[in-house]
């Protein structure tokens, strides 16, 4: 278990790329279909009645892919003069994050890897993409409150904080997984919250599942999934056309998103009367996660347990029955 005796003031956004979209958008994104998103839809209810607590810069509650997903929010930065009902998003960062893990399905847009997953949007990165370690302790709290049952955290700091690290424990304690992004800074460094090992921390990789060249690497990577030129929401007030509210963003804080939303599929499915029949304990849920990955050949520091790929199961069943050991060589 990864700790820290320096404390922080600051939280912010890692540095990541943007890019406008100038086309008609109307697709599954790659980074949604790599991990295989659609083949689990069904067994998984598109996410259905799973709560998702995002902690971000906010998000634009008018989005078409967004407005029907958010059931509710709150602001704990200085934006908007600390109103704690203005959870608006100026920066655009919270709401690319959002659209990823729950865009709905609606024949228009982009699909979230979970498109009928509940939002709670909860503002702890202000305008500028800071905020503080505080506002990420009271977050979770009212994540914990309002039964969260995953957390996404795409935000990072170069040192632990003991009140945020608290607050982690105890969502954890209550059962809800804390995702978190790795970081981008490009070194083999520990950036937090992800370095806890209370939270499943991700990496990234590309299209083709290299590794991303901005990685924050670290042995508390967890798990590794899409995180370059990933298209998904942007605020309507941000973009040149208002018509086509999207934007690629490349970055850690794209990956983690996919696994939070993937979670949100999982344990609809693990849960379910054909599985477990239970409410699966955070271990579990982790533990069903990571059953759903694929060993890309990277360092364990860039990829953990492999890339995200949700059909991974059903890979190695196949294989079972194709190639059924041969025993005899050790008689």
């Amino acid at each position: 278990m990864s700790s820290t005796s320096t404390l922080i003031n600051e939280v912010e956004l890692q540095p990541f790329q943007t890019a406008d979209v100038t086309r008609h958008i109307k697709e599954i994104p790659k980074g949604v279909q790599m991990i295989q998103a659609p083949a689990f839809w069904e067994k998984g209810q598109y996410g259905r009645g799973v709560k998702i607590a995002v902690l971000d810069t906010g998000c634009d509650k008018d989005h078409p892919d967004l407005k029907d997903r958010i059931v509710g929010g709150r602001n704990f930065t200085d934006d908007d003069g600390g109103n704690k009902e203005s959870f608006k998003d100026y920066n655009g960062h919270g709401t690319h994050v959002a659209g990823t893990i729950a865009a709905t399905k609606n024949d228009n847009g982009v699909v979230g890897v979970a498109p009928e997953a509940s939002l709670i949007i909860l503002k702890v990165l202000n305008r500028e993409g800071s905020g503080r370690p505080e506002w990420i302790a009271e977050a979770i709290d009212y994540a914990i409150e309002q039964q969260a049952q995953i957390i996404n955290m795409s935000l990072s700091a170069g040192a632990g904080h003991e009140a945020m690290h608290e607050a982690i424990k105890r969502a954890v304690d209550k059962g809800i997984i804390v995702v978190c992004a790795a970081g981008n800074s490009e070194k083999n460094e520990k950036r937090y919250p992800a370095a806890y090992n209370e939270c499943t921390s991700v990496g990234a990789v590309d299209f083709s599942g290299k590794q991303a060249h901005f990685l924050t690497e670290n042995n508390e990577v967890d798990i590794t999934a899409p995180g370059v030129n990933i298209l998904s929401c942007y605020p309507l007030d941000l973009v040149p056309n208002r018509n086509e509210p999207y934007k690629v963003i490349s970055g850690t804080s794209m990956s983690s998103p996919h696994v939070a939303g993937a979670l949100a599929l999982v344990l609809n499915y693990y849960q379910s009367e054909t599985q477990f029949n239970r409410t699966l304990t955070e271990d579990e849920l982790y533990a069903q996660i990571v059953r759903c990955t694929l060993p890309l050949g990277s360092p364990k520091t860039s990829e953990g347990n492999g890339l995200l790929f949700l059909t991974a199961r059903e890979l190695l069943a196949e294989y079972w029955r194709n190639n059924k050991p041969d025993l005899s060589q050790y008689s």
